[in-house]
């Protein structure tokens, strides 16, 4: 019996350590992850990806709206519509705080195993005078054949 509650307590201690740490990247580390084919996901708001630019080949995630608030079990299932919880993915945002929060949330409570976050986000990218992609963000419009009653 002792051993037992012995395995079953060393069991639940592995459980509690089974999330991974998020490992802070600068932009060297974020342009080498990024060539190499691990996704940045961008989880500013519209305006803020309309107003800078993004990363080339960033997937484009709000995680906090304009008013802060947040939704993060259906922001989960977008991400892993992006990455599974066995692939690593970076997170950034405007200066590094909102996706570092968002990147404790995927590594602690959702199982990702390699959650990077850009420690001075998208203002250290482009303070280092790093490349802007504009947004080619969809539009939305009716069909020609659609009318309003």
């Amino acid at each position: 019996m002792k051993l037992l509650n012995f395995v079953l307590a060393a069991l639940c201690l592995l459980a509690a350590n089974a999330h991974a740490e998020v490992v802070g990247v600068d932009n060297a580390e974020l342009a080498r992850l990024s060539a190499n084919g691990v996704q940045v996901i961008d989880i500013r708001t519209e305006g803020e990806w309309r107003s800078t630019g993004i990363v080339a080949g960033s997937k484009l995630l709000t995680f906090f709206d304009e008013a802060g608030r947040s939704n993060p079990p259906q922001w989960l299932e977008k991400v892993r519509m992006i990455a599974r919880p066995d692939q690593p993915v970076i997170l950034i945002c405007r200066s590094g705080n909102r996706s570092a929060f968002a990147a404790r949330f995927l590594s602690d409570q959702s199982g990702y195993k390699t959650v990077y976050n850009v420690s001075k986000g998208l203002n250290g990218w482009i303070g280092d005078r790093r490349p802007i992609a504009p947004v080619a963000l969809p539009v939305v419009a009716c069909t020609s054949g659609s009318r309003r009653s």
